[in-house]
Parts: C-alpha cells; sequence; structure tokens
C-alpha cells in the first residue's frame, strides 16, 4: 500500500485544525497508509490545545514564531513515509487533491507535483501581487510551473535528503529541485475561500520572497562558481580602471591640467573596485567548497514533538513544575 506523510505548518489557526485533520483523514483513509504532521509555529492562540486532542497526528511545536518555511522544513525531516504532501493550514487547499497529486506523479514518473490554482479565491490585491511575483519568477527562475507559491505540493522524500529550507524558500521549492535535476509536473487543484481566521500574507513577506527569489536565482546561476559573476564584475571594473588611466596618461603627454580633472581618481576607483570583486570571489569560491563539506545546522529550534498516543500526556514542564510543588 501506498504511504503518505502530510505535513501541516500552523499558525494561529484554532478554527481551523479539527475540520482540516477530518478532512485529511477521510481523504486518506482505506486509500493509503499515512501520517499526519502539524507544525505547531509558535501559535498564540489555542492551536496547540485543539491540536494535541486529535488522533491519528504527529504534533512538533516550535518555540517561537520562525515563519511557514521553517515549520515546513521541521515537518519535512519529521516525515517517515516515501511521499510527502505539504499544504496549508487554513483550509484552502483541499485535501482530497492529495491522491490526485499521488497518481499524477506515478504515472508520469516525476519527483514533485506541484498544485496549481487556476481558479483561486483570494482578494484582488493577492491576486495581483501573485502574478507579478509569477512573472518575475518565469523570468529569473524558470522552474515552468504557473503557481509555485501553491503550498498544496507532493514529493518523493527522496528530494529533500540534501535540502533545509529557510527564509521563504517553500515557494521555490520546485525550482531548488528542478537545478538539482529532478523532474517536476503541475496539476490544477481545487482552491477554496478563507472561512476562517486571519490571512498570514502581508507585505513583508512580500519582499522576503522576492529577496529569496533573487538568492534562488543566484544559486541557479552561480552556486558552484560565484567567483564566475564577481570575477567578472572585477574584471570589467579593471577594464574601466585602466580606461581612465590611460585617458589620464594622453592627457598628462598633451600637458593638460589634471589638478580639476576626474580621470585619475575615476582610474584608481575602478582598479580599486575590480580587485576587490576579485577578492569576493576568491572568498565566496572558499566557502562554497566549505559549504559543500559541511552539515549546516537548521536555523530554528523543536520545542517538542509528540506522536498521537502521547497528546494526551503531560508535557515535560508541566511534569517537572509539579514535581517542584510536591517537593
Amino acid at each position: 500500500m501506498k504511504a503518505i506523510s502530510v505535513v501541516v505548518p500552523l499558525y494561529n489557526e484554532q478554527d481551523n485544525v479539527i475540520p482540516l485533520h477530518q478532512e485529511i483523514v477521510k481523504a486518506l483513509s482505506g486509500q493509503c497508509e499515512f501520517e499526519i504532521i502539524f507544525v505547531d509555529d509558535g501559535s498564540t492562540d489555542q492551536t496547540a490545545l485543539v491540536a494535541r486532542a486529535l488522533k491519528p497526528l504527529k504534533y512538533i511545536q516550535l518555540r517561537r514564531n520562525y515563519g511557514q518555511t521553517s515549520a515546513m522544513d521541521a515537518g519535512i525531516k519529521a516525515a517517515r513515509h516515501p511521499y510527502i504532501a505539504t499544504l496549508d493550514g487554513d483550509l484552502q487547499n483541499d485535501p482530497a487533491d492529495i491522491l490526485k497529486l499521488m497518481d499524477y506523479l506515478e504515472v508520469n514518473d516525476l519527483d514533485i507535483v506541484s498544485g496549481w490554482r487556476k481558479k483561486r479565491h483570494d482578494s484582488l490585491a493577492k491576486k495581483f501581487v501573485s502574478r507579478v511575483a509569477n512573472l518575475l519568477r518565469s523570468i529569473l527562475v524558470k522552474d515552468n510551473i504557473h503557481d509555485s507559491g501553491c503550498t498544496l505540493k507532493l514529493y518523493k522524500r527522496d528530494c529533500f535528503t540534501t535540502i533545509t529550507l529557510y527564509g521563504e524558500m517553500h515557494r521555490f521549492i520546485p525550482a531548488i529541485l528542478k537545478i538539482k535535476g529532478y523532474k517536476i509536473g503541475e496539476l490544477e487543484v481545487n482552491h477554496r475561500p478563507r472561512l476562517r481566521g486571519v490571512t498570514k500574507y502581508n507585505w513583508k513577506r512580500t519582499v522576503k520572497g522576492f529577496l529569496d527569489m533573487i538568492s534562488v536565482w543566484f544559486w541557479n546561476k552561480y552556486a558552484v562558481r560565484p567567483l564566475h559573476l564577481l570575477g567578472g564584475f572585477g574584471l570589467v571594473s579593471l577594464g574601466l580602471g585602466f580606461g581612465f588611466g590611460l585617458w589620464t596618461v594622453l592627457l598628462a603627454i598633451q600637458r593638460m591640467d589634471l589638478s580639476n580633472s576626474m580621470q585619475p581618481y575615476m582610474s584608481l576607483f575602478f582598479i580599486g573596485l575590480g580587485f576587490l570583486f576579485l577578492m569576493i570571489g576568491l572568498i565566496a569560491d572558499m566557502m562554497t567548497k566549505i559549504y559543500y563539506g559541511l552539515k549546516i545546522e537548521t536555523p530554528y529550534s523543536i520545542r517538542q514533538v509528540l506522536d498521537s498516543e502521547d497528546l494526551h500526556k503531560v508535557p515535560p514542564d508541566e511534569q517537572a513544575s509539579k514535581a517542584r510543588g510536591q517537593k
């Protein structure tokens, strides 16, 4: 029987936790072996209290709000089945689409299938920002995905053996995996309006997503050869510097007054800048080799991990406080 891990990042979704869990169980029961992993990204409402009462469930609680990408990374690393599905905790993604994604992945021999919210139920402002982001992504990243921002995706677990997510990188997982040579597909999925809770998207996340897009572009082009980019800038700068230097020499030969001329200063500036770019490129090249040779620490801290049979037990912190009280 097929086996799948369903990873759901949660942040202040107390009203959506129960119906979301029920829909996942209904969609997968009898169809495949599955586990549900809810990652509480430092919620300040009753999300933790509600989630701990659910079965079957693996509940992961982060110590504070690290962001959706870190929560997703924590859930993916805790998954134990060969397939991993991710979806939002706001009930806008339809859990019934998970098996459709799995069938599509297997029939087409893919490593990842990304959901495409072709008919979105979002505000006009959110749709506009998403379209602009998709346009920029198609130019810079070129992952051939219409809707990389859709959290509903299905992966083979092997995709994440060498990946640690950070920032707002969850939007660009298809692009990152494509860079590594994995096969990517896309399938239209159902998208529903948010009925409970408040959206967590704001202009800050948009800015972070754009910066991460530039990071992915750089990673795609120059991750293993940063000297090619920075060294190229350095050589251009050196060329300009020597050009201004030659201009300065020609003016000196003609015995022109150089006291108020910018050519000597421009020559020194561009030559210095060129050497600086070359040195930074060499350092970046060495750091890249170190990066690939070391195990990178995850950018978040997990408070506790509980399986469903442990969810009704008293947390370790409460046990310790009760023990101190009895003494």
